[in-house]
Protein backbone atom coordinates (compact mmCIF):
# COMPACT_ATOMS: atom_id res chain seq x y z
CA UNK A 1 0.00 0.00 0.00
CA UNK A 2 0.92 3.48 -1.05
CA UNK A 3 -0.09 6.35 0.59
CA UNK A 4 0.51 10.31 -0.39
CA UNK A 5 -0.67 12.20 2.72
CA UNK A 6 -0.36 16.45 1.08
CA UNK A 7 -1.19 19.82 2.00
CA UNK A 8 -1.36 19.09 5.28
CA UNK A 9 0.87 20.95 8.00
CA UNK A 10 3.28 18.44 8.89
CA UNK A 11 4.49 18.55 12.72
CA UNK A 12 7.49 16.61 14.05
CA UNK A 13 9.23 17.65 17.18
CA UNK A 14 11.82 14.79 16.60
CA UNK A 15 13.34 16.35 13.42
CA UNK A 16 12.11 19.85 14.09
CA UNK A 17 9.70 19.80 11.47
CA UNK A 18 6.91 22.45 11.26
CA UNK A 19 5.71 23.24 8.14
CA UNK A 20 3.96 22.67 4.79
CA UNK A 21 4.94 19.37 3.45
CA UNK A 22 3.44 16.21 1.81
CA UNK A 23 4.10 13.07 3.59
CA UNK A 24 4.75 9.26 1.51
CA UNK A 25 4.32 6.01 2.48
CA UNK A 26 5.09 2.63 1.21
CA UNK A 27 5.02 -0.49 3.32
CA UNK A 28 3.87 0.41 5.85
CA UNK A 29 6.77 2.58 6.52
CA UNK A 30 7.73 6.60 5.88
CA UNK A 31 9.56 6.39 2.59
CA UNK A 32 9.88 10.68 2.02
CA UNK A 33 8.36 13.86 3.51
CA UNK A 34 8.33 16.80 1.27
CA UNK A 35 9.68 15.21 -2.23
CA UNK A 36 8.20 11.81 -3.67
CA UNK A 37 10.74 9.04 -3.83
CA UNK A 38 11.13 8.13 -7.18
CA UNK A 39 8.73 5.70 -9.72
CA UNK A 40 6.33 6.58 -6.63
CA UNK A 41 2.87 6.20 -8.09
CA UNK A 42 0.00 6.42 -4.46
CA UNK A 43 -2.68 3.77 -4.15
CA UNK A 44 -4.33 6.29 -2.64
CA UNK A 45 -4.07 9.89 -1.79
CA UNK A 46 -5.28 11.50 1.33
CA UNK A 47 -5.68 15.69 0.88
CA UNK A 48 -5.02 16.86 4.64
CA UNK A 49 -5.81 20.70 4.22
CA UNK A 50 -6.23 22.24 6.85
CA UNK A 51 -5.02 19.52 8.71
CA UNK A 52 -1.78 18.62 10.90
CA UNK A 53 -0.17 15.80 10.05
CA UNK A 54 1.52 14.11 13.35
CA UNK A 55 3.23 10.86 14.45
CA UNK A 56 0.83 8.65 16.09
CA UNK A 57 0.55 9.52 20.10
CA UNK A 58 2.32 7.42 22.70
CA UNK A 59 0.66 7.13 25.37
CA UNK A 60 2.28 5.75 28.25
CA UNK A 61 -0.67 4.48 30.66
CA UNK A 62 -3.52 2.52 29.03
CA UNK A 63 -5.33 0.22 31.18
CA UNK A 64 -7.19 -2.00 28.61
CA UNK A 65 -8.91 -3.90 31.78
CA UNK A 66 -8.42 -7.61 30.11
CA UNK A 67 -7.45 -9.34 31.20
CA UNK A 68 -9.72 -10.22 34.09
CA UNK A 69 -12.41 -6.82 33.95
CA UNK A 70 -13.47 -7.15 30.51
CA UNK A 71 -17.09 -5.50 32.48
CA UNK A 72 -15.25 -2.68 32.84
CA UNK A 73 -13.92 -2.64 29.77
CA UNK A 74 -12.49 -5.04 26.23
CA UNK A 75 -9.76 -5.06 24.05
CA UNK A 76 -11.86 -3.99 21.00
CA UNK A 77 -13.46 -1.15 23.16
CA UNK A 78 -10.01 0.28 24.65
CA UNK A 79 -8.40 -0.08 21.21
CA UNK A 80 -11.09 1.41 19.17
CA UNK A 81 -10.98 4.14 21.72
CA UNK A 82 -6.94 4.51 21.05
CA UNK A 83 -6.92 5.23 17.20
CA UNK A 84 -10.05 7.33 17.78
CA UNK A 85 -7.98 9.13 19.49
CA UNK A 86 -4.71 9.60 17.93
CA UNK A 87 -2.94 6.82 19.92
CA UNK A 88 -0.88 4.64 17.81
CA UNK A 89 1.26 3.15 20.77
CA UNK A 90 0.04 2.85 24.09
CA UNK A 91 2.05 1.04 27.52
CA UNK A 92 -0.60 -0.69 29.88
CA UNK A 93 0.24 -1.18 33.34
CA UNK A 94 0.28 -4.50 34.64
CA UNK A 95 -2.90 -4.66 37.17
CA UNK A 96 -4.92 -6.73 35.38
CA UNK A 97 -6.69 -10.18 36.65
CA UNK A 98 -4.83 -12.69 36.60
CA UNK A 99 -1.70 -9.78 37.06
CA UNK A 100 1.00 -9.59 34.05
CA UNK A 101 3.75 -11.87 35.98
CA UNK A 102 4.01 -14.81 33.76
CA UNK A 103 5.17 -15.01 30.16
CA UNK A 104 2.20 -16.31 28.84
CA UNK A 105 -0.09 -13.74 30.15
CA UNK A 106 1.57 -11.30 28.65
CA UNK A 107 2.21 -12.94 25.43
CA UNK A 108 -1.98 -13.76 24.97
CA UNK A 109 -2.40 -10.15 25.43
CA UNK A 110 -0.41 -9.30 22.68
CA UNK A 111 -1.32 -11.94 20.38
CA UNK A 112 -4.97 -10.18 21.13
CA UNK A 113 -3.86 -6.63 20.24
CA UNK A 114 -1.95 -7.62 17.43
CA UNK A 115 -4.97 -9.57 16.06
CA UNK A 116 -7.34 -6.25 16.39
CA UNK A 117 -4.95 -4.36 13.57
CA UNK A 118 -4.91 -1.11 15.56
CA UNK A 119 -2.77 0.32 17.89
CA UNK A 120 0.64 -0.88 19.19
CA UNK A 121 0.49 -2.55 22.86
CA UNK A 122 3.47 -2.79 24.73
CA UNK A 123 2.57 -4.27 28.09
CA UNK A 124 4.24 -3.14 31.76
CA UNK A 125 5.90 -6.64 33.36
CA UNK A 126 4.95 -6.79 37.35
CA UNK A 127 7.75 -5.99 39.61
CA UNK A 128 6.91 -8.79 42.38
CA UNK A 129 4.51 -11.68 42.09
CA UNK A 130 0.73 -10.81 41.79
CA UNK A 131 2.33 -7.18 42.72
CA UNK A 132 2.25 -8.33 46.41
CA UNK A 133 5.51 -6.28 47.08
CA UNK A 134 7.53 -9.75 48.01
CA UNK A 135 8.91 -11.95 45.57
CA UNK A 136 10.35 -10.87 42.19
CA UNK A 137 8.82 -11.72 39.19
CA UNK A 138 11.54 -13.19 36.18
CA UNK A 139 11.55 -9.96 34.74
CA UNK A 140 13.89 -11.76 31.83
CA UNK A 141 11.25 -14.19 31.00
CA UNK A 142 8.41 -11.37 30.61
CA UNK A 143 10.94 -9.10 29.02
CA UNK A 144 10.99 -12.04 25.72
CA UNK A 145 7.85 -12.36 25.95
CA UNK A 146 7.13 -8.70 25.42
CA UNK A 147 7.62 -6.67 28.59
CA UNK A 148 8.98 -2.76 28.11
CA UNK A 149 9.64 -2.34 31.72
CA UNK A 150 8.52 -3.72 35.27
CA UNK A 151 5.84 -1.79 37.52
CA UNK A 152 3.85 -1.88 40.50
CA UNK A 153 0.90 0.20 39.19
CA UNK A 154 -0.57 1.50 42.27
CA UNK A 155 0.44 -1.08 44.91
CA UNK A 156 3.45 0.45 46.96
CA UNK A 157 6.60 -1.72 47.79
CA UNK A 158 6.42 -1.45 51.68
CA UNK A 159 9.74 -3.54 52.04
CA UNK A 160 12.45 -1.07 50.60
CA UNK A 161 14.84 -3.88 50.89
CA UNK A 162 12.20 -5.58 48.00
CA UNK A 163 12.60 -2.35 46.23
CA UNK A 164 16.48 -2.22 46.48
CA UNK A 165 16.74 -5.80 45.34
CA UNK A 166 14.12 -5.27 42.40
CA UNK A 167 16.02 -2.09 40.84
CA UNK A 168 19.64 -3.86 41.29
CA UNK A 169 18.78 -6.71 39.29
CA UNK A 170 17.02 -4.05 36.70
CA UNK A 171 19.96 -2.06 36.84
CA UNK A 172 22.21 -5.51 35.90
CA UNK A 173 19.77 -6.43 33.02
CA UNK A 174 19.02 -2.67 31.65
CA UNK A 175 15.47 -2.37 32.80
CA UNK A 176 13.66 0.23 33.45
CA UNK A 177 11.21 0.38 36.78
CA UNK A 178 8.93 2.23 36.46
CA UNK A 179 6.97 3.40 39.88
CA UNK A 180 4.04 5.54 40.81
CA UNK A 181 5.03 7.79 43.73
CA UNK A 182 3.07 7.00 46.77
CA UNK A 183 3.90 5.95 50.30
CA UNK A 184 2.19 3.03 51.49
CA UNK A 185 1.00 4.17 54.76
CA UNK A 186 0.70 8.64 54.82
CA UNK A 187 -2.49 8.86 53.16
CA UNK A 188 -3.64 5.41 53.06
CA UNK A 189 -7.73 5.23 52.39
CA UNK A 190 -7.40 8.82 51.41
CA UNK A 191 -9.79 10.43 49.00
CA UNK A 192 -8.43 14.30 48.15
CA UNK A 193 -5.64 16.46 48.26
CA UNK A 194 -5.13 17.23 51.70
CA UNK A 195 -6.30 21.04 51.79
CA UNK A 196 -9.32 23.43 53.05
CA UNK A 197 -11.61 22.22 50.48
CA UNK A 198 -11.21 18.40 51.82
CA UNK A 199 -11.72 19.34 55.17
CA UNK A 200 -14.78 21.48 54.22
CA UNK A 201 -16.57 18.76 52.31
CA UNK A 202 -14.96 16.16 55.04
CA UNK A 203 -13.19 14.26 52.55
CA UNK A 204 -10.14 11.98 53.63
CA UNK A 205 -7.05 13.66 52.57
CA UNK A 206 -3.87 12.68 50.62
CA UNK A 207 -1.29 14.85 51.95
CA UNK A 208 1.71 15.91 49.22
CA UNK A 209 4.29 14.81 51.70
CA UNK A 210 2.84 11.24 50.61
CA UNK A 211 4.29 11.74 47.11
CA UNK A 212 7.50 13.20 48.47
CA UNK A 213 8.67 10.92 51.00
CA UNK A 214 7.82 8.27 48.43
CA UNK A 215 10.33 10.40 45.97
CA UNK A 216 12.82 10.46 48.60
CA UNK A 217 12.85 6.68 49.52
CA UNK A 218 13.42 6.15 45.39
CA UNK A 219 15.69 8.68 44.78
CA UNK A 220 17.95 7.01 47.63
CA UNK A 221 17.68 3.60 46.01
CA UNK A 222 18.50 4.91 42.59
CA UNK A 223 21.26 6.46 43.91
CA UNK A 224 22.57 3.14 45.70
CA UNK A 225 21.39 0.80 42.68
CA UNK A 226 22.31 3.08 39.25
CA UNK A 227 18.80 1.73 38.32
CA UNK A 228 16.90 3.32 35.61
CA UNK A 229 13.31 4.82 37.20
CA UNK A 230 10.49 6.59 35.24
CA UNK A 231 8.03 8.17 38.01
CA UNK A 232 4.67 7.72 37.10
CA UNK A 233 1.91 10.92 37.52
CA UNK A 234 3.77 13.49 39.57
CA UNK A 235 0.69 15.70 41.05
CA UNK A 236 2.77 18.49 42.82
CA UNK A 237 4.69 21.43 42.90
CA UNK A 238 7.08 19.83 45.84
CA UNK A 239 7.31 16.05 44.00
CA UNK A 240 7.99 18.05 40.52
CA UNK A 241 10.45 20.11 42.51
CA UNK A 242 12.76 16.91 43.98
CA UNK A 243 12.67 15.47 40.35
CA UNK A 244 13.84 18.72 38.50
CA UNK A 245 17.13 18.69 41.74
CA UNK A 246 17.78 14.48 40.92
CA UNK A 247 17.68 15.36 37.39
CA UNK A 248 20.36 18.21 38.18
CA UNK A 249 22.03 15.42 40.38
CA UNK A 250 22.57 13.31 37.02
CA UNK A 251 19.86 10.42 38.39
CA UNK A 252 18.66 8.78 35.07
CA UNK A 253 14.93 9.27 36.00
CA UNK A 254 11.43 10.67 33.89
CA UNK A 255 8.69 11.40 34.91
CA UNK A 256 4.80 12.01 33.71
CA UNK A 257 1.85 13.40 34.57
CA UNK A 258 -1.92 12.61 33.59
CA UNK A 259 -3.12 15.20 31.16
CA UNK A 260 -6.14 15.43 33.05
CA UNK A 261 -3.64 17.25 36.32
CA UNK A 262 -2.39 19.76 34.05
CA UNK A 263 -6.18 21.41 34.10
CA UNK A 264 -8.25 20.47 37.17
CA UNK A 265 -7.19 21.47 40.39
CA UNK A 266 -9.33 20.11 43.90
CA UNK A 267 -11.50 22.98 42.97
CA UNK A 268 -13.12 20.51 40.23
CA UNK A 269 -14.54 17.98 42.85
CA UNK A 270 -17.55 20.44 42.60
CA UNK A 271 -19.91 19.18 44.85
CA UNK A 272 -18.78 15.47 45.07
CA UNK A 273 -18.96 14.97 41.16
CA UNK A 274 -17.57 10.75 41.15
CA UNK A 275 -15.92 11.90 37.61
CA UNK A 276 -13.48 13.54 39.36
CA UNK A 277 -12.39 10.68 41.82
CA UNK A 278 -8.68 9.73 40.31
CA UNK A 279 -5.71 8.64 41.74
CA UNK A 280 -3.44 10.36 42.29
CA UNK A 281 -6.27 13.41 43.54
CA UNK A 282 -6.53 16.90 41.86
CA UNK A 283 -4.49 19.12 43.98
CA UNK A 284 -4.15 23.06 44.23
CA UNK A 285 -3.84 25.90 41.62
CA UNK A 286 -0.28 25.79 42.90
CA UNK A 287 0.61 22.26 42.23
CA UNK A 288 -0.90 22.83 38.59
CA UNK A 289 0.64 25.68 37.70
CA UNK A 290 3.80 23.87 38.39
CA UNK A 291 3.07 20.96 36.36
CA UNK A 292 2.36 23.32 33.83
CA UNK A 293 5.49 24.59 34.32
CA UNK A 294 7.56 21.19 34.79
CA UNK A 295 5.86 20.52 31.13
CA UNK A 296 7.65 23.88 29.52
CA UNK A 297 10.98 23.60 30.94
CA UNK A 298 11.34 19.55 30.29
CA UNK A 299 11.02 18.39 34.32
CA UNK A 300 8.20 16.40 33.05
CA UNK A 301 9.02 14.71 30.04
CA UNK A 302 5.55 13.37 28.77
CA UNK A 303 1.54 13.59 29.38
CA UNK A 304 -0.23 10.54 29.60
CA UNK A 305 -4.09 9.94 29.27
CA UNK A 306 -3.83 7.89 32.79
CA UNK A 307 -6.67 5.96 31.11
CA UNK A 308 -8.76 3.95 33.57
CA UNK A 309 -12.48 2.79 32.04
CA UNK A 310 -14.78 2.83 35.65
CA UNK A 311 -18.05 0.88 34.66
CA UNK A 312 -21.42 2.70 36.07
CA UNK A 313 -22.06 0.54 38.83
CA UNK A 314 -18.43 1.55 40.27
CA UNK A 315 -18.93 5.18 39.55
CA UNK A 316 -22.61 6.24 39.76
CA UNK A 317 -21.81 6.17 43.53
CA UNK A 318 -21.12 8.82 46.89
CA UNK A 319 -17.96 10.58 46.29
CA UNK A 320 -16.12 8.24 48.64
CA UNK A 321 -17.26 5.03 47.63
CA UNK A 322 -16.41 5.39 43.79
CA UNK A 323 -13.66 3.79 42.18
CA UNK A 324 -10.99 6.32 40.93
CA UNK A 325 -10.26 6.44 37.25
CA UNK A 326 -11.23 8.14 34.14
CA UNK A 327 -11.81 7.73 30.16
CA UNK A 328 -8.44 9.58 28.60
CA UNK A 329 -7.61 7.78 25.32
CA UNK A 330 -9.95 10.25 23.34
CA UNK A 331 -9.49 12.96 24.86
CA UNK A 332 -5.28 12.48 25.22
CA UNK A 333 -4.99 14.85 22.07
CA UNK A 334 -7.31 17.54 22.67
CA UNK A 335 -6.29 18.29 26.46
CA UNK A 336 -2.41 18.38 24.97
CA UNK A 337 -3.59 21.11 22.31
CA UNK A 338 -5.57 22.99 24.97
CA UNK A 339 -2.46 23.13 26.87
CA UNK A 340 -0.08 24.73 24.28
CA UNK A 341 -3.14 27.27 23.66
CA UNK A 342 -3.14 28.35 27.12
CA UNK A 343 0.44 28.96 26.93
CA UNK A 344 0.42 30.47 23.38
CA UNK A 345 -2.15 32.73 25.02
CA UNK A 346 -0.03 34.03 27.96
CA UNK A 347 3.23 34.12 25.92
CA UNK A 348 2.11 35.00 22.05
CA UNK A 349 4.24 31.80 21.06
CA UNK A 350 3.30 28.36 19.50
CA UNK A 351 4.00 25.45 21.73
CA UNK A 352 2.19 23.15 19.53
CA UNK A 353 5.16 21.36 18.25
CA UNK A 354 6.65 21.03 22.07
CA UNK A 355 2.96 19.89 23.33
CA UNK A 356 3.12 17.39 20.58
CA UNK A 357 6.95 16.37 21.87
CA UNK A 358 5.50 15.15 25.18
CA UNK A 359 2.86 12.54 23.65
CA UNK A 360 4.93 11.61 20.54
CA UNK A 361 9.13 11.83 20.81
CA UNK A 362 9.58 12.02 24.38
CA UNK A 363 7.13 9.39 25.55
CA UNK A 364 8.11 7.18 23.13
CA UNK A 365 12.35 7.82 24.28
CA UNK A 366 10.91 6.61 27.97
CA UNK A 367 9.10 3.60 26.71
CA UNK A 368 12.39 2.34 24.83
CA UNK A 369 9.82 2.65 21.62
CA UNK A 370 10.77 3.08 18.06
CA UNK A 371 8.13 5.14 17.52
CA UNK A 372 6.88 9.39 17.76
CA UNK A 373 8.33 10.23 14.95
CA UNK A 374 8.27 10.43 11.06
CA UNK A 375 11.78 9.71 10.24
CA UNK A 376 12.40 8.00 6.43
CA UNK A 377 12.34 4.33 7.43
CA UNK A 378 10.30 4.41 10.79
CA UNK A 379 6.67 2.60 11.15
CA UNK A 380 4.44 4.88 9.18
CA UNK A 381 2.45 5.69 12.63
CA UNK A 382 0.55 8.74 12.04
CA UNK A 383 -2.31 10.99 13.21
CA UNK A 384 -3.90 13.57 11.03
CA UNK A 385 -6.20 16.24 13.14
CA UNK A 386 -8.04 19.47 12.80
CA UNK A 387 -7.05 21.25 15.27
CA UNK A 388 -9.84 24.13 14.93
CA UNK A 389 -12.72 21.86 15.00
CA UNK A 390 -14.63 22.12 18.40
CA UNK A 391 -16.13 18.82 19.93
CA UNK A 392 -18.50 17.95 22.85
CA UNK A 393 -17.18 15.15 25.30
CA UNK A 394 -20.47 13.13 25.22
CA UNK A 395 -20.52 9.90 26.71
CA UNK A 396 -22.37 8.41 23.88
CA UNK A 397 -19.63 9.19 21.41
CA UNK A 398 -16.82 8.18 23.07
CA UNK A 399 -15.62 4.24 22.28
CA UNK A 400 -14.11 3.48 25.34
CA UNK A 401 -16.50 1.16 27.15
CA UNK A 402 -15.55 3.93 30.04
CA UNK A 403 -17.84 6.72 29.87
CA UNK A 404 -16.53 8.59 32.75
CA UNK A 405 -14.56 11.54 32.90
CA UNK A 406 -14.40 15.04 34.71
CA UNK A 407 -14.62 16.28 30.95
CA UNK A 408 -18.34 15.33 30.25
CA UNK A 409 -20.08 18.15 29.05
CA UNK A 410 -17.12 19.87 27.97
CA UNK A 411 -16.02 21.59 24.78
CA UNK A 412 -12.70 20.47 22.94
CA UNK A 413 -10.68 21.86 20.51
CA UNK A 414 -8.95 19.18 17.84
CA UNK A 415 -10.42 16.54 16.53
CA UNK A 416 -8.96 13.47 14.87
CA UNK A 417 -9.60 12.79 11.34
CA UNK A 418 -7.89 10.09 10.87
CA UNK A 419 -5.29 7.78 12.58
CA UNK A 420 -3.06 5.52 10.32
CA UNK A 421 -0.62 2.28 12.37
CA UNK A 422 2.04 0.85 10.24
CA UNK A 423 0.72 2.58 6.91
CA UNK A 424 -2.53 0.90 7.45
CA UNK A 425 -5.80 3.02 7.95
CA UNK A 426 -6.85 2.12 11.31
CA UNK A 427 -9.48 4.92 12.14
CA UNK A 428 -11.10 7.53 9.45
CA UNK A 429 -13.53 10.21 10.25
CA UNK A 430 -16.24 10.39 7.12
CA UNK A 431 -17.42 13.87 8.31
CA UNK A 432 -15.48 17.23 7.82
Amino acid sequence: MKLHIKNGRLIDPANKIDGQHDLFIVDGKVAAVGSAPAGFTADRSIDAAGLVVAPGLVDLSARLREPGYEYKATLESEMQAAVQGGVTSLVCPPDTDPVLDEPGLVEMLKHRARGLNQANVHPLGALTMGLKGEALTEMAELTEAGCIGFAQAEVPITDTTVLLRAMQYAKTFGYTVWLRPQDAHIGRGGIAHSGPLASRLGLSGVPVMAETIALHTIFELMRASGARVHLCRISSAAGIELVRAAKAEGLPVSCDVGAHHVHLTDADINFFDSNARVTPPFRSQRDREAIRGGLLDGTVDALCSDHTPVDDDEKLLPFGEASPGATGLELLLSLTLKWADDYAAQHSKDALSLALSRVTSEAARIAGLDAGTLSVGKAADVVLFDPAARWEVNAAALASQGKHTPFLGYEMAGQVMATIVAGHVAFERTAR
